[in-house]
């Protein structure tokens, strides 16, 4: 009789202030065992991003474990519209009702299924047979012009508003969530990043180091080519691998928790 399988998944994280900027204004999450991870990435230009961001994280990091998947999902809703109306109140009484805002993306996974939600422009990539596609479009005011054909793909990284997002974390009273679903299957490899990441790493760059080496490799050689292209923003780059065991088996599963991005000097 065939053994029974079902899904597992590993993850790996890494995340750098960069070449020019002093604070890490990203902030990620990996919880393989809630089958949860997220990268965030406070408003630059804005008050007290990093709190933005942080803040973002440590109340999805307090996420229950799922029951199903439609109270998953529904829970990580919750929770970022609860750090909306947090954000905004922090804004009022901490900071004159200056904007303080995070993107934030955010890839579910349980049994064979899994879900991305996203505010703003942070990615989710998924490399699926040897093809990489993003999952996400980004909430900002270049995709929007190259969406109506004012502006092309290979222009977007010089234009003058391509830092200009329309959609975050605490930047206004209604927080509007993307999500797309599918299926997960073994040898999918998903990656999230921050904006650091693709405004200087192309995406045949970012297929061709999905396909090689396990995951600490290739959020270490991601970041390490975004530091060689000189890095003005952080970049933050979270890795998940699905993977097929036996039932009972668990030593595919790593769990690697991280908040806090390292330090400037690793």
């Amino acid at each position: 009789m065939k053994t029974a399988r079902h899904l597992a998944w590993s993850s790996a994280d890494h995340s750098h202030v960069g070449m020019v900027r002093k604070i890490n204004e990203d902030a990620y999450l990996a919880l393989p065992e809630l089958g949860l991870w997220a990268v965030a990435d406070g408003m630059g230009g804005h008050e007290a991003g990093d709190v933005a961001s942080r803040m973002v994280i440590d109340n999805l990091r307090q996420a229950p474990p799922p029951a199903d998947w439609e109270t998953f999902i529904t829970a990580i809703r919750q929770r970022l519209q609860n750090t909306n109306q947090q954000l905004m109140e922090e804004s009022e009484h901490r900071y004159q009702n200056r904007t303080i805002g995070s993107t934030v993306v955010i890839l579910l996974a349980y049994q064979d299924r899994g879900s991305c939600l996203w505010v703003g422009d942070s990615r989710l990539y998924r490399l699926r047979d040897g093809h990489l596609q993003q999952l996400t479009r980004d909430h900002s005011q270049i995709q929007d012009l190259i969406d109506q054909g004012l502006v092309r793909p290979e222009e977007a990284h010089d234009h003058p508003l391509s830092n200009v997002i329309t959609r975050a974390v605490g930047s206004s009273e209604y927080l509007e969530i993307d999500a797309i679903h599918f299926k997960l299957q073994a040898g999918d490899v998903f990656l999230l990043c921050s904006d650091g990441l693709n405004k200087v790493v192309s995406d045949t760059e970012i297929a061709s180091l999905l396909t090689h080496g396990n995951g600490q490799e290739i959020v270490h050689a991601l970041v390490h080519l975004a530091l060689v292209r000189g890095a003005t923003d952080n970049i933050t780059t979270v890795v998940v691998t699905i993977l097929e065991k036996n039932m009972g088996n668990d030593d595919n599963t790593k769990p690697l928790t991280s908040v806090i991005p390292p330090s400037p000097s690793h």
